[in-house]
Protein backbone atom coordinates (compact mmCIF):
# COMPACT_ATOMS: atom_id res chain seq x y z
CA UNK A 1 0.00 0.00 0.00
CA UNK A 2 2.46 2.27 0.89
CA UNK A 3 4.26 1.76 -2.06
CA UNK A 4 1.05 2.72 -4.46
CA UNK A 5 1.12 5.47 -2.45
CA UNK A 6 4.62 6.56 -3.17
CA UNK A 7 4.25 6.32 -7.09
CA UNK A 8 1.36 8.45 -7.05
CA UNK A 9 2.98 10.90 -5.11
CA UNK A 10 5.93 10.82 -7.69
CA UNK A 11 3.12 10.87 -10.68
CA UNK A 12 1.61 14.27 -9.01
CA UNK A 13 5.01 15.76 -8.58
CA UNK A 14 6.21 15.44 -12.35
CA UNK A 15 2.94 16.51 -13.71
CA UNK A 16 2.90 19.42 -12.07
CA UNK A 17 6.33 19.76 -13.32
CA UNK A 18 5.24 19.54 -17.05
CA UNK A 19 2.50 21.72 -16.33
CA UNK A 20 4.79 24.37 -15.23
CA UNK A 21 7.05 24.11 -17.96
CA UNK A 22 4.35 24.35 -20.27
CA UNK A 23 3.13 27.66 -19.06
CA UNK A 24 6.61 28.92 -19.33
CA UNK A 25 7.13 27.82 -23.41
CA UNK A 26 3.43 29.50 -23.60
CA UNK A 27 4.48 32.63 -22.08
CA UNK A 28 7.97 32.91 -24.27
CA UNK A 29 5.39 32.16 -27.42
CA UNK A 30 2.61 35.23 -26.58
CA UNK A 31 5.69 37.28 -25.82
CA UNK A 32 7.10 36.62 -29.20
CA UNK A 33 3.85 37.61 -30.85
CA UNK A 34 3.43 40.13 -28.27
CA UNK A 35 6.92 42.03 -30.34
CA UNK A 36 5.88 41.03 -34.02
CA UNK A 37 9.00 39.62 -33.73
CA UNK A 38 9.87 35.84 -35.44
CA UNK A 39 12.23 33.29 -33.69
CA UNK A 40 13.78 30.64 -35.55
CA UNK A 41 15.84 27.77 -33.39
CA UNK A 42 19.45 26.95 -35.40
CA UNK A 43 18.56 23.82 -35.56
CA UNK A 44 15.21 24.94 -37.72
CA UNK A 45 17.69 27.41 -39.47
CA UNK A 46 19.94 24.32 -40.37
CA UNK A 47 17.28 21.92 -41.26
CA UNK A 48 15.45 24.52 -43.35
CA UNK A 49 18.95 25.64 -45.57
CA UNK A 50 17.94 29.43 -44.32
CA UNK A 51 20.24 32.01 -45.33
CA UNK A 52 21.40 35.29 -43.88
CA UNK A 53 23.08 38.35 -46.42
CA UNK A 54 23.09 41.97 -47.02
CA UNK A 55 21.86 44.50 -49.28
CA UNK A 56 24.07 45.37 -52.25
CA UNK A 57 24.52 48.23 -54.76
CA UNK A 58 24.06 47.13 -58.29
CA UNK A 59 23.15 48.42 -62.00
CA UNK A 60 19.67 48.28 -62.76
CA UNK A 61 17.95 49.32 -65.93
CA UNK A 62 15.13 51.24 -66.98
CA UNK A 63 13.20 49.67 -69.35
CA UNK A 64 10.45 50.07 -71.78
CA UNK A 65 8.02 47.57 -72.26
CA UNK A 66 6.54 46.42 -75.45
CA UNK A 67 5.92 43.64 -77.88
CA UNK A 68 5.89 42.36 -81.48
CA UNK A 69 6.98 39.46 -83.49
CA UNK A 70 10.58 38.24 -85.62
CA UNK A 71 10.51 39.20 -89.14
CA UNK A 72 12.63 39.00 -92.26
CA UNK A 73 13.84 41.99 -94.25
CA UNK A 74 12.01 42.29 -97.76
CA UNK A 75 14.35 41.54 -99.74
CA UNK A 76 14.48 38.31 -97.86
CA UNK A 77 10.68 37.38 -98.77
CA UNK A 78 9.10 36.96 -102.48
CA UNK A 79 5.92 35.79 -103.66
CA UNK A 80 6.71 34.07 -106.75
CA UNK A 81 3.76 35.10 -109.95
CA UNK A 82 3.99 34.37 -113.67
CA UNK A 83 4.61 36.55 -116.38
CA UNK A 84 1.97 35.41 -118.43
CA UNK A 85 -1.23 33.25 -117.59
CA UNK A 86 -1.01 29.56 -118.27
CA UNK A 87 -1.88 26.22 -115.97
CA UNK A 88 0.12 24.74 -113.96
CA UNK A 89 1.84 21.51 -115.60
CA UNK A 90 4.13 20.55 -112.78
CA UNK A 91 4.79 21.47 -108.52
CA UNK A 92 7.04 19.19 -106.85
CA UNK A 93 7.29 21.10 -104.17
CA UNK A 94 5.40 21.41 -100.68
CA UNK A 95 5.60 23.66 -98.03
CA UNK A 96 8.95 23.74 -95.72
CA UNK A 97 11.22 22.24 -98.48
CA UNK A 98 14.18 24.46 -98.92
CA UNK A 99 15.55 25.72 -102.47
CA UNK A 100 18.13 27.63 -103.81
CA UNK A 101 18.54 30.74 -106.11
CA UNK A 102 17.96 29.51 -109.96
CA UNK A 103 15.81 26.66 -109.04
CA UNK A 104 12.89 25.44 -111.15
CA UNK A 105 9.74 25.57 -109.20
CA UNK A 106 6.69 25.28 -111.16
CA UNK A 107 6.04 24.94 -115.20
CA UNK A 108 3.56 26.35 -116.85
CA UNK A 109 1.57 25.30 -119.76
CA UNK A 110 -0.47 28.03 -122.24
CA UNK A 111 -0.98 27.80 -126.31
CA UNK A 112 -0.04 31.59 -126.34
CA UNK A 113 3.58 30.99 -125.96
CA UNK A 114 3.70 29.57 -129.41
CA UNK A 115 2.07 32.29 -130.72
CA UNK A 116 4.47 34.31 -129.05
CA UNK A 117 7.57 32.51 -130.39
CA UNK A 118 5.97 31.87 -133.80
CA UNK A 119 5.77 36.17 -134.17
CA UNK A 120 9.59 36.46 -132.92
CA UNK A 121 10.70 34.17 -135.43
CA UNK A 122 8.72 35.70 -138.30
CA UNK A 123 9.97 39.45 -137.25
CA UNK A 124 13.36 37.72 -136.72
CA UNK A 125 13.76 36.63 -140.65
CA UNK A 126 12.26 39.98 -141.83
CA UNK A 127 14.38 42.42 -140.03
CA UNK A 128 17.59 40.91 -141.58
CA UNK A 129 16.00 41.84 -144.97
CA UNK A 130 14.36 45.39 -143.68
CA UNK A 131 17.78 45.96 -142.10
CA UNK A 132 18.96 45.21 -145.55
CA UNK A 133 17.05 47.15 -147.90
CA UNK A 134 17.59 50.02 -145.51
CA UNK A 135 20.87 50.34 -145.72
CA UNK A 136 20.98 49.99 -149.54
CA UNK A 137 18.39 52.84 -149.56
CA UNK A 138 20.91 55.14 -147.71
CA UNK A 139 23.82 54.12 -149.82
CA UNK A 140 21.37 54.85 -153.06
CA UNK A 141 19.82 58.47 -151.36
CA UNK A 142 24.04 59.56 -150.60
CA UNK A 143 24.26 58.68 -154.45
CA UNK A 144 20.91 60.70 -155.24
CA UNK A 145 19.83 57.39 -156.93
CA UNK A 146 16.87 57.12 -155.23
CA UNK A 147 14.05 59.36 -153.62
CA UNK A 148 13.93 60.59 -150.49
CA UNK A 149 10.65 59.01 -149.87
CA UNK A 150 11.82 55.13 -150.56
CA UNK A 151 14.53 56.01 -148.00
CA UNK A 152 12.15 56.92 -145.46
CA UNK A 153 9.99 54.45 -145.93
CA UNK A 154 12.57 51.95 -145.87
CA UNK A 155 14.04 53.40 -142.52
CA UNK A 156 10.99 53.20 -141.27
CA UNK A 157 9.70 49.75 -141.91
CA UNK A 158 13.40 49.00 -140.54
CA UNK A 159 13.47 50.35 -137.24
CA UNK A 160 9.69 49.50 -136.70
CA UNK A 161 10.39 45.85 -136.86
CA UNK A 162 13.64 46.58 -134.73
CA UNK A 163 11.36 47.40 -132.10
CA UNK A 164 9.04 44.72 -132.64
CA UNK A 165 12.14 42.57 -132.66
CA UNK A 166 13.49 43.49 -129.45
CA UNK A 167 10.05 44.02 -127.82
CA UNK A 168 9.10 40.33 -128.53
CA UNK A 169 12.89 39.28 -127.84
CA UNK A 170 11.78 40.65 -124.19
CA UNK A 171 8.52 38.93 -123.83
CA UNK A 172 10.37 35.83 -124.24
CA UNK A 173 13.36 36.61 -121.92
CA UNK A 174 10.70 37.45 -118.76
CA UNK A 175 9.09 34.07 -119.84
CA UNK A 176 12.71 32.44 -119.24
CA UNK A 177 12.58 31.44 -123.07
CA UNK A 178 15.74 31.70 -124.58
CA UNK A 179 15.68 33.66 -127.84
CA UNK A 180 18.56 32.39 -129.67
CA UNK A 181 16.72 28.74 -129.03
CA UNK A 182 13.68 30.28 -131.04
CA UNK A 183 15.88 31.70 -133.38
CA UNK A 184 16.95 27.75 -134.20
CA UNK A 185 13.79 26.76 -134.29
CA UNK A 186 13.16 25.23 -130.70
CA UNK A 187 9.48 26.28 -129.73
CA UNK A 188 7.82 25.40 -126.45
CA UNK A 189 4.31 25.28 -124.84
CA UNK A 190 5.87 24.75 -121.56
CA UNK A 191 7.55 27.68 -119.34
CA UNK A 192 9.20 26.82 -115.86
CA UNK A 193 9.30 29.60 -113.10
CA UNK A 194 12.70 29.67 -110.95
CA UNK A 195 13.81 30.23 -107.57
CA UNK A 196 14.17 34.43 -107.18
CA UNK A 197 15.63 33.86 -103.73
CA UNK A 198 17.17 31.09 -101.56
CA UNK A 199 15.13 29.89 -98.45
CA UNK A 200 12.25 27.46 -97.71
CA UNK A 201 8.76 27.35 -99.25
CA UNK A 202 5.79 29.27 -96.78
CA UNK A 203 3.58 28.73 -98.97
CA UNK A 204 1.91 27.25 -101.81
CA UNK A 205 -1.50 28.34 -103.43
CA UNK A 206 -1.50 26.09 -106.36
CA UNK A 207 -1.85 22.74 -107.33
CA UNK A 208 -1.60 20.76 -111.32
CA UNK A 209 -4.06 22.06 -113.55
CA UNK A 210 -4.25 25.24 -111.51
CA UNK A 211 -4.59 28.53 -113.76
CA UNK A 212 -3.01 31.37 -112.97
CA UNK A 213 -3.09 34.81 -114.09
CA UNK A 214 0.10 37.22 -113.41
CA UNK A 215 -1.57 38.56 -110.50
CA UNK A 216 -1.76 34.78 -108.78
CA UNK A 217 0.90 34.55 -106.07
CA UNK A 218 1.81 30.97 -107.05
CA UNK A 219 4.40 30.37 -104.56
CA UNK A 220 6.15 32.72 -101.41
CA UNK A 221 9.66 32.15 -100.17
CA UNK A 222 11.57 33.13 -97.21
CA UNK A 223 14.95 33.49 -96.20
CA UNK A 224 15.71 33.02 -92.64
CA UNK A 225 19.38 33.54 -93.11
CA UNK A 226 18.68 37.16 -91.34
CA UNK A 227 16.04 37.81 -88.90
CA UNK A 228 15.13 40.83 -86.94
CA UNK A 229 12.81 42.07 -84.49
CA UNK A 230 9.60 44.41 -85.47
CA UNK A 231 8.49 45.78 -82.33
CA UNK A 232 5.62 48.22 -81.73
CA UNK A 233 6.27 51.17 -78.90
CA UNK A 234 3.86 53.60 -77.62
CA UNK A 235 4.26 57.03 -78.20
CA UNK A 236 4.36 58.00 -74.65
CA UNK A 237 7.37 55.91 -74.41
CA UNK A 238 9.18 57.32 -77.60
CA UNK A 239 11.28 60.13 -76.46
CA UNK A 240 13.27 57.44 -74.23
CA UNK A 241 14.31 55.81 -77.24
CA UNK A 242 17.89 56.37 -79.40
CA UNK A 243 19.75 53.59 -82.18
CA UNK A 244 21.71 51.20 -80.52
CA UNK A 245 20.38 50.76 -77.06
CA UNK A 246 19.95 46.98 -75.80
CA UNK A 247 16.88 44.74 -75.90
CA UNK A 248 15.95 41.78 -74.08
CA UNK A 249 13.44 39.60 -75.33
CA UNK A 250 11.51 35.76 -75.70
CA UNK A 251 9.52 34.10 -77.37
CA UNK A 252 6.57 33.05 -74.49
CA UNK A 253 5.24 30.18 -76.65
CA UNK A 254 8.07 28.51 -76.87
CA UNK A 255 10.67 29.10 -74.57
CA UNK A 256 11.36 30.94 -71.22
CA UNK A 257 14.88 32.14 -72.20
CA UNK A 258 15.93 35.75 -73.18
CA UNK A 259 18.02 36.90 -75.86
CA UNK A 260 19.31 40.25 -76.98
CA UNK A 261 18.81 42.63 -79.34
CA UNK A 262 19.94 46.23 -80.17
CA UNK A 263 18.47 49.02 -81.92
CA UNK A 264 19.15 49.30 -85.55
CA UNK A 265 16.26 51.86 -86.63
CA UNK A 266 13.71 53.94 -85.18
CA UNK A 267 10.12 54.65 -87.79
CA UNK A 268 9.74 58.09 -88.05
CA UNK A 269 5.86 57.38 -88.19
CA UNK A 270 3.14 57.19 -86.00
CA UNK A 271 0.52 54.71 -86.90
CA UNK A 272 -3.03 54.65 -85.99
CA UNK A 273 -3.00 52.62 -82.75
CA UNK A 274 -0.29 55.32 -81.45
CA UNK A 275 2.73 53.03 -81.72
CA UNK A 276 5.55 53.31 -84.00
CA UNK A 277 7.82 50.37 -85.13
CA UNK A 278 11.11 49.93 -83.71
CA UNK A 279 13.67 47.55 -86.03
CA UNK A 280 15.79 45.47 -83.87
CA UNK A 281 19.13 43.35 -84.99
CA UNK A 282 19.91 40.05 -82.73
CA UNK A 283 22.82 39.78 -81.59
CA UNK A 284 22.99 36.48 -82.23
CA UNK A 285 20.93 35.24 -84.82
CA UNK A 286 22.36 31.20 -84.84
CA UNK A 287 21.22 30.91 -81.15
CA UNK A 288 17.84 29.65 -81.93
CA UNK A 289 15.91 28.31 -84.45
CA UNK A 290 13.73 32.05 -85.10
CA UNK A 291 10.55 31.91 -87.17
CA UNK A 292 9.10 34.79 -88.97
CA UNK A 293 6.03 35.76 -87.60
CA UNK A 294 6.45 34.41 -83.67
CA UNK A 295 5.36 36.76 -81.17
CA UNK A 296 8.10 38.52 -78.73
CA UNK A 297 7.44 40.28 -75.39
CA UNK A 298 10.54 42.69 -75.22
CA UNK A 299 11.87 45.22 -72.56
CA UNK A 300 14.43 48.09 -74.36
CA UNK A 301 16.95 49.12 -71.62
CA UNK A 302 16.61 53.07 -72.15
CA UNK A 303 19.02 54.08 -68.96
CA UNK A 304 20.87 51.90 -65.98
CA UNK A 305 20.86 53.64 -62.28
CA UNK A 306 23.11 52.31 -59.06
CA UNK A 307 20.75 50.68 -56.31
CA UNK A 308 20.59 49.08 -53.18
CA UNK A 309 18.89 45.59 -54.02
CA UNK A 310 18.16 42.12 -52.38
CA UNK A 311 17.99 38.76 -53.62
CA UNK A 312 14.17 38.27 -55.17
CA UNK A 313 13.63 35.38 -52.33
CA UNK A 314 14.43 37.71 -49.54
CA UNK A 315 11.17 40.49 -50.24
CA UNK A 316 7.87 39.05 -49.62
CA UNK A 317 4.59 40.65 -50.30
CA UNK A 318 1.90 41.02 -47.16
CA UNK A 319 -0.76 43.17 -46.91
CA UNK A 320 -0.61 45.45 -50.28
CA UNK A 321 3.09 45.26 -49.54
CA UNK A 322 6.51 44.41 -49.11
CA UNK A 323 8.30 43.40 -46.18
CA UNK A 324 11.95 41.28 -45.22
CA UNK A 325 12.66 39.81 -42.38
CA UNK A 326 15.86 42.05 -40.51
CA UNK A 327 18.16 40.13 -37.84
CA UNK A 328 17.94 41.95 -34.89
CA UNK A 329 19.46 39.62 -32.23
CA UNK A 330 21.12 36.07 -32.41
CA UNK A 331 21.69 34.15 -29.54
CA UNK A 332 23.00 30.24 -28.60
CA UNK A 333 19.09 28.68 -29.40
CA UNK A 334 18.46 30.89 -32.81
CA UNK A 335 17.64 33.97 -34.22
CA UNK A 336 15.15 36.56 -33.66
CA UNK A 337 13.85 38.74 -36.99
CA UNK A 338 11.54 41.73 -37.43
CA UNK A 339 9.65 42.60 -40.06
CA UNK A 340 10.68 45.44 -42.48
CA UNK A 341 8.53 47.35 -44.63
CA UNK A 342 10.43 48.31 -47.96
CA UNK A 343 9.31 49.80 -51.48
CA UNK A 344 10.30 47.74 -54.07
CA UNK A 345 11.07 49.58 -57.19
CA UNK A 346 12.06 46.73 -60.07
CA UNK A 347 13.14 43.23 -60.27
CA UNK A 348 16.00 42.43 -62.42
CA UNK A 349 17.85 39.26 -63.11
CA UNK A 350 17.04 37.30 -59.57
CA UNK A 351 17.70 40.64 -57.57
CA UNK A 352 14.68 43.65 -56.44
CA UNK A 353 15.58 47.45 -55.86
CA UNK A 354 14.39 49.26 -53.63
CA UNK A 355 12.81 52.85 -53.98
CA UNK A 356 12.72 53.49 -50.34
CA UNK A 357 15.04 50.97 -47.86
CA UNK A 358 15.25 54.10 -44.82
CA UNK A 359 14.88 51.41 -42.28
CA UNK A 360 17.73 49.48 -43.43
CA UNK A 361 21.66 49.82 -43.59
CA UNK A 362 23.82 48.02 -45.85
CA UNK A 363 25.48 46.38 -42.30
CA UNK A 364 22.00 44.84 -41.60
CA UNK A 365 21.16 41.18 -41.80
CA UNK A 366 18.11 40.07 -43.93
CA UNK A 367 17.07 36.49 -44.29
CA UNK A 368 17.76 35.84 -47.83
CA UNK A 369 16.18 32.36 -48.14
CA UNK A 370 13.69 31.03 -46.25
CA UNK A 371 11.63 34.00 -45.62
CA UNK A 372 8.27 32.93 -47.32
CA UNK A 373 8.04 30.18 -45.40
CA UNK A 374 8.36 31.71 -42.19
CA UNK A 375 5.70 34.62 -43.12
CA UNK A 376 3.67 32.34 -44.62
CA UNK A 377 3.10 30.08 -41.42
CA UNK A 378 2.29 32.60 -39.36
Amino acid sequence: MQSIIYKIAIFTVLLTVVSCGSKEVEKVQTEITENDNIFVSKKQFQNSKMALGSMEEMSFPKMVQTTGMIDVPPENRAVVNATMGGYIKTTPLLIGDVVRKGQVLVTIENPEFVTLQQEYMQVHEQLTYLQSEYERQQTMVAENITSQKSFLQAESAYKTAKARHNGLRKQLQLLNLSPTSVEAGSISSVVSIYAPISGSITKVNVTKGTYVSPATAILEIVDNDHIHLELSVFEKDIMKLTKGQPINFSIPESSAKTYKATIHLIGSAIENNRTIKVHGHLDDESEANFLPGMFVEAAIVTETTLQKSLPETAVIALDGGEVVLKLINETNEGYYFEKTEVEVESNYEGRTAFTSSNNLTMKDKILTIGAFNLIADE
